[in-house]
């Protein structure tokens, strides 16, 4: 939760009132943020500290809690923001080449004319963009914001990716001009800036931006040129919007205007820019300012806030919260809700429904919930299956384990002398460590790696778990999906492949699957059961492993796997004597 200090005095004045501490606390916590603290007496001049909500990018500014709270006490209606209107050839284009797919992908870029800063304006305008590269934009890794005095500079722009040794320009605040590469040296133990190195370091192009005489404006996600730098004298601000997320660059481009546009000499207008950039289908005019229609279900948000609000005494709420609203002209039930270009953080119904409820009032919300339906709580299917398997393996002398559902690409594949196919594993963006990397498709590689943890204990050791593992799956919403298995591993002086197919006989038996023979499985349908038969996988000693099939109710499964480990495997993780394991899914058994 970011946490926005702001002048207390500019704030109670852009208000229109002078707060007590209570007053400004209460005020807040009606809305739904926090004030932290109150330096008053601390600091000169006294500053508020304000937690803002973490998809609040909007507020993450003085000039964004004071529009929001502005419209929220009925001050002020939400600004309507515009672009100008200027005839085709006027408008200012930027061109992206197709090089730039190989670094930062996508572009977005404004301007804000006969704009005016004062000192405080300019400190925030430069807190908003950190601010933003720290939250939405990771640490510069999804988004990047360079803003430049556009007197200096001549039009149209280009956005390129070249070899770091062809960039040539004086960075921000250096007179010395010096190529891309010289910069990675010369910026390696900047305290501000060297964090941001690795992001195009190892790239062999780097994105840069040049203008029609081929002055460069910055090499982002790094630095802006000292040519184009912006003062407190500057009054036209093109502003550049690199990214590899397509939707945070619109997020960043809409939130960065419509907060500061308020101080252009026609307050809230803003020049669009024209993007050229026909090889991603991402040619447009930016910003698009046009508010985002939806809808919300009347009853749903009355049955949840335990309210029995008319449509336009919700809409009328909704204004207080930064929307236009109206009954629907399509259905009863529902309202037409214009979400603007300020809340990027509204996505679905409930969101509007909380917005409903602060307008109201959270202290005025009934304290009590209606009771409308009575039902007793039940585990899910899967987990009471797993809880009876657990039982199982427990009272059979195994002894349960609960690793992390986290692991290295190799431990989940290199090291069971597995191959990635790159459709199977869901691998994390930025992984903090190489232990770290991937979720789990096995539950094998936990198994073993505690057993080398506790090698030093006396052997045999015979480990479990039942947990989830995951797998990429298009046709899911999420694109992934969980399944939960059960596994097992036994650890000793022999290779202990009969205790593990007995645990398998043992539990198949509790989930009332009897054994049958292959033929019996392939050759009767009503007949119904498990079998195993030889299996060859790199992950086992050749020979030495076995398939686990079941028939149920017609169908003929592929469930899991037990055998003896490699050699290989036993090496990678470090374990002297042999292990034989067994890993099953239970979900068709449901």
């Amino acid at each position: 939760m970011p946490t926005i200090s702001v002048d207390k005095a500019e704030l109670f004045k852009a208000l229109g009132k002078e707060y007590t501490t209570e007053e400004f606390d209460e005020l807040c916590f009606d809305f739904g943020i926090e004030l932290d603290d109150d330096t008053t007496g601390v600091e000169d001049p006294p500053q508020l500290k304000i937690d803002i909500p973490a998809n609040r990018y909007d507020m993450l500014c003085f000039e964004g809690i004071v529009l929001n709270l502005k419209v929220f006490l009925n001050q002020i209606t939400l600004p309507n923001f515009r672009t100008v209107p200027l005839p085709k050839d006027q408008i200012l284009t930027t061109f992206v080449k197709p090089e730039t797919e190989r670094i930062r992908p996508y572009f977005s870029s404004a301007i804000l004319r006969n704009i005016k800063f004062t000192q405080s304006r300019y400190d925030s305008f430069i807190a908003l963009q950190d601010k933003l590269h720290q939250n939405m934009a990771r640490q510069r890794t999804l988004v990047s914001i360079g803003t430049h005095d556009l007197d200096k500079l001549k039009g149209p722009f280009s956005y390129e990716a070249l070899p770091p040794k062809e960039i040539k320009f004086a960075p921000l605040n250096q007179t010395k001009e010096m190529t891309g590469e010289e910069m990675m040296t010369f910026y390696e133990k900047d305290k501000h800036l060297g964090k941001y190195l690795h992001i195009i370091r190892d790239s062999p192009v780097y994105p840069i931006i040049y203008d029609a005489n081929r002055t460069v404006l910055s090499m982002p996600p790094i630095i802006n040129s000292n040519h184009s730098k912006i003062t407190l004298d500057t009054k036209n601000v093109y502003i550049d919007i690199t990214a590899t997320d397509k939707t945070k660059l619109e997020i960043v481009n809409h939130t960065l205007v419509a907060m500061f546009s308020m101080y252009c000499s026609e307050p809230f207008t803003i020049e669009p820019v024209k993007i050229v950039s026909p090889h991603n289908n991402c040619s447009r005019e930016t910003p698009d300012l046009s508010p985002r229609p939806t809808q919300a279900s009347i009853s749903y948000i009355n049955q949840v806030c335990g309210l029995s609000l008319s449509a336009d005494e919700i809409s009328k709420l909704l204004t207080r919260m930064c929307y236009q609203a109206s009954p629907s002209k399509t259905a009863k039930d529902m309202l037409d809700v214009q979400v603007p270009i300020t809340r990027h953080d509204v996505l679905h119904q409930a969101d509007i429904m909380e917005d409903v409820a602060i307008g109201y009032g959270f202290n005025k919300l009934p304290r009590h919930f209606p009771n409308k339906s009575a039902s007793v709580a039940a585990p899910l299917p899967i987990n009471k299956l797993s809880d009876i398997v657990r039982n199982e393996a427990a009272m059979a002398g195994w002894t349960e384990v609960l690793p992390l559902i986290l692991c290295s690409h190799d431990e989940n594949f290199a090291w069971l002398n597995r191959k990635d196919d790159g459709k199977t594993a869901v691998r994390l963006q930025n992984p903090k460590t190489a232990e770290y990397q991937i979720v789990r498709t096995s539950l094998v590689p936990g198994l073993l790696k505690t057993i080398r943890e506790n090698k030093h204990h006396s052997v045999p050791m015979k480990v479990f778990e039942t947990s989830d593992v995951c797998f990429k799956d298009e046709t899911q919403e999420r694109k992934a999906r969980n399944e939960r298995h059960f596994a097992a591993a036994w650890y000793g002086k022999t290779s202990g492949f009969e205790v593990v197919h007995g645990l398998l006989d043992r539990v198949m038996l509790m989930l009332q699957s009897a054994f049958i023979t292959r033929e019996e499985g392939l050759n009767n349908e009503k007949v119904q059961g498990y079998w195993i038969e030889e299996f060859e996988d790199p992950m086992f000693f050749p020979g030495h492993a076995a398939s686990i099939n079941l028939k149920l109710d017609g169908k003929t499964h592929l469930i899991g796997v037990f055998g003896i480990l490699h050699p290989t495997v036993l090496k990678n993780f470090e374990l002297p004597y042999p292990v034989s394991t067994l890993e099953i899914n239970l979900e068709v058994f449901l």
